[in-house]
C-alpha cells in the first residue's frame, strides 16, 4: 500500500498518517518524492487491515490519494522508489550511467594466479575483481576453492592493487567471515532463495551481488532481492547470468538479455550481466558482453583467467588476457554511442 500526502503536507501530518499505520500493527516507510512525499506500507496487509487502513487514511484531508501496489515486490519497486539506485562502494558507482566491468578468474587458485589475473584486470581498466574462494561445484569431486585462505589472498591482492573485490558467501553462519575480507558479497545463482543466507548478507550493511537463479521468474529474483532491502541494506546489486538452456549442448545457458530493460522497468535496482555463466563458452562472451551494453545493463562480470587451459574451475568460458584487454577498449568505443561512461 503506497500513501499519498497532500501537495505540501507538513512534517507533524506525516507523523500523523505514520502513527495510524502503526496503531493497525505494521511499520511504515516514507518515501520522499520530487513535489510532495508518500508513505508506504511494504509488509503484506491481511483484508481486515486493508479495508481498516483505507478508511483511516481516507478520512485524512492532508492524504490524497491511497493506493495498492501491483507487485509482490515492494522495497526493490520502482512502485516504493521511482529514482533509479546506485551502489557506491569506495570510489566506483555501480549504476546511475556508469558501466562497470567485474573481472577476474572463477576461482582463486594461489596467490600468484590471482595476482596476475589482478594486475591485467587493472591495467585493462575494470575497477572490481572477481574470485571465489568458496565454490559451488556440481560434483564434490571438483575443485571447491581455497575457503579462508582465498580470502586472504582476494584481501591481499585487493589492497596491493586498490581494486575492489567481490566473492560469493554461500551460508548465512558464512556471510560475516566473507565481509571480513571482501568488498562486495556475492549471492550465486544456486543460492538465490536460500533466505536466511540472504537474511544474513543483509544485516552485513555490505553491497550485495544477487544473481538470478537459472530457472528464477522475474518475481521470484526480485524477492530474493527484497530479503535483503527488508535487513535495512539498500545495497543490492541485480545480476542476469543466463537462464536454464533449451538447446543444450551449444551454450551453458541462455542468457536472457530481455531481463534487463525488464528489472529496469520495474525495479530501481543497478543489473549487471554475467556473459561468461550465460554461455558457457569463451568465444560468445564478447559480443554478448557488448549486447549487455546496448540493452541497458551497469556492468558486467566477465572471468578471465591468466591461463584459461590449467583453470581449476570454468577454463571453457574464462577470456584470456589478451581477450579480455580487446573486449575492453570495444566496451569503452561502444559506450558514448549508448550514453554510459567508463573509468
Amino acid at each position: 500500500m503506497i500513501i499519498l500526502m497532500r501537495l505540501g503536507a507538513s512534517p507533524e501530518e506525516i507523523q500523523t498518517v505514520c502513527e495510524v499505520i502503526r496503531s493497525h500493527g505494521v511499520e511504515p516507510l516514507e518515501l520522499p518524492g520530487e513535489d510532495r512525499v508518500a508513505v508506504g506500507i511494504p509488509a503484506s496487509l491481511s483484508t481486515d487491515q486493508r479495508t481498516n487502513l483505507e478508511a483511516a487514511l481516507g478520512s485524512l484531508d492532508f492524504v490524497s490519494k491511497v493506493t495498492q501496489t501491483s507487485r509482490p515486490y515492494k522495497l526493490a519497486s520502482r512502485e516504493f522508489h521511482p529514482s533509479t539506485s546506485s551502489v557506491v562502494v569506495k570510489n566506483t558507482t555501480i549504476g546511475a550511467g556508469d558501466f562497470v566491468v567485474m573481472g577476474g578468474p572463477c576461482s582463486v587458485e594461489s596467490y600468484e594466479q590471482f595476482s596476475t589475473a589482478a594486475k591485467i584486470v587493472k591495467e585493462s581498466g575494470a575497477t572490481i575483481l572477481r574470485g571465489g574462494a568458496f565454490k559451488p561445484r556440481t560434483s564434490p569431486y571438483a575443485f571447491q576453492g581455497l575457503a579462508e585462505e582465498g580470502l586472504k589472498i582476494m584481501q591481499q591482492v585487493g589492497q596491493e592493487t586498490g581494486l575492489i573485490t567481490i566473492s560469493e558467501v554461500m551460508s548465512g553462519d558464512m556471510a560475516p567471515l566473507v565481509a571480513q575480507y571482501v568488498d562486495i558479497l556475492q549471492i550465486g545463482a544456486r543460492s538465490m532463495q536460500n533466505f536466511p543466507l540472504l537474511i544474513e548478507a543483509g544485516k552485513t550493511m555490505k553491497p550485495v551481488f544477487l544473481k538470478r537463479g537459472p530457472s528464477a521468474s522475474i518475481d521470484e529474483f526480485l524477492l530474493a532481492a527484497e530479503y535483503v532491502l527488508n535487513q535495512g541494506n539498500p545495497n543490492v546489486i541485480l545480476c542476469e547470468r543466463g537462464v536454464m538452456p533449451i538447446d543444450k549442448g551449444y551454450t551453458r545457458n541462455t542468457l536472457d538479455l530481455s531481463a534487463v530493460p525488464v528489472l529496469k522497468q520495474f525495479s530501481h535496482l543497478p543489473v549487471i550481466v554475467d556473459p561468461s555463466h550465460g554461455t558457457g563458452v569463451a568465444r560468445y562472451v564478447a559480443p554478448m558482453a557488448k549486447a549487455a551494453m546496448v540493452v541497458g545493463a551497469d556492468g558486467l562480470m566477465v572471468e578471465m583467467h591468466p591461463d584459461p587451459r590449467k583453470a581449476l574451475s570454468d577454463g571453457s568460458q574464462s577470456l584470456t588476457p589478451e581477450q579480455f584487454s580487446t573486449l575492453m577498449g570495444e566496451l569503452r568505443s561502444l559506450a558514448p554511442y549508448v550514453g554510459v561512461k567508463m573509468a
